[in-house]
């Protein structure tokens, strides 16, 4: 999927449509893989000694974030569905990596 073309479609938190009138249509992920900077992660690193928000490592998961929504909301709205409810987000750390899955559940209005 091209990355200009941005499909649009409601995604919810809840676990159903929100007037009962949605049927399901399956799982529907987005996840992303995203290495650290190694000179931000230094610098990063050394905010812990004096504590407070580590900006950079922030970014980093809003930005994850945002990619595994979005690739989520894309891969609903090629199977035809009206919204995604149920959404839900699990992240890890491997090594210097950072991964994001966004899942839920794909839903057509009746």
């Amino acid at each position: 999927m091209s990355t200009s073309f941005k499909p649009s479609i409601p995604v919810f938190t809840v676990e159903t449509g929100l007037d009962g009138d949605m049927r399901p249509i399956g799982l529907v992920r987005g996840n992303v893989c995203m290495s650290r900077n190694v000179v931000k992660d230094l610098m990063g690193s050394l905010k812990t000694l004096v504590g407070g928000e580590i900006t950079t490592w922030t970014d980093l998961m809003v930005e994850s974030r945002d990619i595994a929504l979005e690739r989520l909301v894309a891969e609903a709205w090629q199977l035809g569905a009206d919204a995604v409810t149920g959404v839900r987000f699990s992240s890890n750390f491997i090594e210097d990596v950072v991964e994001v899955l966004a899942y839920g559940t794909a839903v057509k209005a009746r």
